[in-house]
């Protein structure tokens, strides 16, 4: 299996919804964060959320209020729902497990990386 295997992008209009899945064998680990990342054409890759192993969520200013980060435990999965999609919120998106504690914000905190799931929204 691999590490972990994001799922769940596509195309949508503006003000539409998607819902990304997280999924691996990371999740057998414990004491972890689970963090999204979105990277486009160009452009640095930025956090974006995150989810600790005690359920503790953060996100990025721009998409507070309209993204959602969660988890299933039993599903090994980790979501992150995306409603009121705008046309910047397009990007390649990534999962990225990492151990717990406060460097959550930056890419290098983060052990294992999915391959990614674009996302892609029309005005």
């Amino acid at each position: 299996q691999e590490p972990l295997v994001e799922s769940g992008g596509g195309s949508v209009q503006a003000g539409g919804s998607l819902r990304l899945s997280c999924a691996g064998s990371v999740f057998t680990y414990s004491h972890n964060c689970i963090g999204w990342f979105r990277q486009a054409p160009g452009k640095e890759r930025d956090w974006v959320a995150v989810i600790d192993s005690d359920g503790r969520t953060a996100y990025i200013d721009s998409v507070k209020g309209r993204f959602t980060i969660s988890q299933d435990n039993a599903k090994n999965t980790v979501y992150l729902q995306m409603n009121n999609l705008k046309p910047e919120d397009s990007a390649m998106y990534y999962c990225a497990y990492g151990p717990s504690g406060g460097g959550w914000l930056r890419p290098g905190w983060y052990h294992y990386w999915g391959q990614g799931t674009q996302v892609t929204v029309s005005s």
